[in-house]
């Protein structure tokens, strides 16, 4: 097998057109490469809903902020392009930063009410960056489907909501976090911890789980539970940077009442920047 790769707009829409003039379904998997099983899942799933699967590799400059990873972001191409063969997409799309950002491009997107929460408040303009490249891509590929990973849920809630708002034709379906076997949400930037880091790195998805059991079991004090895993994630060496239970639907903070709740975290370790959620349903009382 031999993937076809293309590495321009027009390139992929010609390759496109006479699939869907013979009424392929199509389905989009974008990600900025170095894949691990978290993207392959993706698109193992993407196979099954649609005739045909693009996948894109791309590293988006616009969402990454002053001293961010971006010059060190790894890139994969290569190994990532073997991975999908042996899967078999239909289409592979490599741009190069030029060919998504013409000289003097100046028009960005912004989601408000959800960019500047969470994430947002300490990676300014990082989601105004994924809300560009997404509608550009979804603008680019045209696909019926497009699937995200659930591991960032505040990603994955702009996004519904950029296709919502602007009327975007493309169904979002998102697939579960894919985890090691220690609990640790797969991540291209889990490379980045040392070996004494990783080791420590599990703690924070069990403390999301201890704080779903215990609004399980009855806790409604939301702001004292969030202090204190805050201070146990710091006792355990990391650096946490928000622990929030909120509301599903608006990710704003969640009170007694709420019946849909997820419980969003971030934290650094050494050099590297974890996030994580748990989702769930409270049952009447």
């Amino acid at each position: 097998m031999s993937l076809s790769t293309v590495t321009t707009i027009e390139a992929l829409r010609d390759t496109l057109k006479p699939l869907r003039k013979a009424g392929y379904s199509v389905a989009f998997v974008p990600t900025m490469g170095n894949l691990h099983d978290g993207h392959l899942q993706l698109v193992k799933k993407a196979k099954e809903c649609a005739d045909k699967v693009v996948v894109s590799l791309f590293v988006n400059p616009t969402q990454f902020g002053v001293g961010e990873d971006f010059d060190h972001y790894p890139r994969t191409e290569s190994e990532d392009a073997k991975k999908l063969d042996t899967i078999g997409i239909d289409l592979l799309f490599l741009p190069s930063v030029s060919e998504i950002y013409p000289e003097n491009h100046r028009t960005s997107i912004s989601v408000s009410g959800l960019s500047d929460l969470h994430c947002g408040k300490t990676r300014v303009g990082h989601f105004d960056g994924v809300a560009t490249i997404v509608c550009k891509l979804f603008n680019i590929v045209q696909p019926d489907l497009a699937f995200f990973g659930e591991k960032d849920f505040q990603q994955l809630t702009i996004i519904r909501a950029l296709v919502r708002d602007l009327n975007i034709p493309v169904e979002i379906r998102s697939i579960e976090t894919v985890r090691e076997a220690d609990g640790l949400a797969m991540s291209s930037r889990n490379g980045y911890l040392s070996a004494e880091e990783r080791l420590a790195a599990p703690v924070l998805y069990r403390s999301l789980c201890q704080a779903r059991d215990r609004i399980l079991a009855g806790e409604q004090n939301y702001p004292a539970l969030e202090k204190r895993f805050m201070l146990s994630l710091r006792e355990a060496g990391l650096q946490p940077e928000y622990f929030s239970v909120c509301r599903q639907s608006s990710l704003m903070p969640a009170g007694a009442d709420d019946m849909e709740l997820v419980i969003l975290a971030a934290a650094r370790l050494g050099k590297t920047r974890l996030i994580d959620n748990v989702y769930f349903s409270k049952t009447p009382l």
